[in-house]
């Protein structure tokens, strides 16, 4: 009886050591694996893309150094979850904030609310502190965001045109152009397949990550850009060097544009930016604007009592189109030719 006491004993002993043996990397993957029905696709890419290792050769986003850096998780992955005090990710944090403020404060916010999950989880909740991400020196760390105000002003909009317009490459002039007109995120943008264009019924499905999809009119000069567009797979805006076959976010481009154009720096998202805020400039109603740029309505009358069919947006939106590139001296012949002339060439 006293043998089979010790037996069990060390066996519970045991189970308890492996318990405090899991470390976040371990835990992390099961998170993932647990939420990955519920996120979405972005959502998943970003937790895949915190852990990741780093050291893969890559001509973007290395600040010239030619090999990607880790994830700003990576460095908490071997750390067991009994030891990820406060002062561990308060250390984190400092780093992450000085480095890398912007994508470490996405990974402290995912990070809480990793610890949160296993706070609730049998296997986890009694190796961790739910709240060891949540003191004010990791918060002070990152910093308050600061909101981007980047965008095209409408006297700008001319040499803008002028220089996209020049660029050799028709795929990424064409996907400048269409970020600009279109309000569309980038993801949704570089992630078009040709099947969301109907050139029939003049429409376009962008998958949005609000909802799942929604609609926006194919404008005139829109289609003028993307029917001559080479078709060399399912992506619109496709590419010849990258692994996946779509172009990627064309932030040298649009720095080349803005350098001819003597424009000061502007982001990829600020062409965004740039729709919603040059829209003003017609009187387009606000709820019109955020339906065609894929934002969630923010009333019960927009999320419950209105309806709007593609035909009323298109009327809107080629409004906006016809008025930009009256602003850029480029004015429409034809709806049947899609063509162009420019003013005072």
């Amino acid at each position: 009886m006293l043998d089979k006491q010790r037996e069990e004993k060390a066996k519970l002993q045991i189970a308890k050591e492996l318990a405090r043996a899991v470390t976040v990397g371990d835990a992390w993957k099961v998170y993932i694996a647990e939420r990955t029905k519920t996120w979405r696709p972005r959502t998943l890419a970003d937790h895949v893309r915190m852990i990741e290792p780093g050291g893969r050769k890559a001509s973007r986003g290395t600040r010239g150094r030619g090999i990607t850096v880790p994830g700003p998780i990576y460095p908490l992955l071997q750390v067991r979850l009994v030891d990820l005090t406060p002062e561990v990710v308060e250390r984190w944090a400092k780093t992450q904030g000085e480095e890398r403020s912007t994508f470490g404060r996405l990974a402290w916010r995912c990070l809480k609310a990793f610890l949160n999950w296993c706070s609730t989880e049998p296997d986890y909740k009694h190796l961790v502190n739910a709240q060891a991400a949540s003191t004010r020196k990791t918060r002070e760390s990152f910093g308050k965001p600061v909101a981007r105000k980047d965008a095209l002003e409408r006297n700008q909009l001319a040499a803008w045109f002028k220089a996209v317009r020049a660029i050799e490459n028709p795929v990424v002039s064409a996907v400048l152009q269409f970020m600009l007109l279109s309000g569309a995120r980038e993801n949704e943008v570089l992630s078009l397949r040709w099947s969301d264009v109907n050139f029939h019924w003049r429409k376009i499905v962008i998958k949005d990550k609000v909802e799942t999809s929604r609609e926006i009119p194919l404008t005139n000069y829109i289609a003028s850009l993307l029917e001559p567009l080479p078709r060399v797979n399912e992506w619109v805006f496709s590419s010849k060097t990258s692994a996946s076959g779509a172009l990627s976010i064309p932030s040298k481009a649009l720095d080349a544009v803005c350098n001819e154009a003597g424009i000061e720096h502007l982001t990829v998202h600020g062409l965004r930016r740039s729709f919603g805020s040059l829209a003003e400039w017609l009187d387009i109603p606000t709820g019109i604007v955020s339906q065609i740029m894929g934002h969630k309505p923010s009333a019960t009358a927009e999320k419950h009592y209105r309806i709007r069919p593609i035909d009323l947006l298109r009327q809107h939106h080629q409004r906006y189109e016809d008025w930009i590139l009256e602003q850029a001296q480029l004015i429409p012949v034809s709806e049947a030719n899609h063509g162009l002339k420019i003013v005072n060439a």
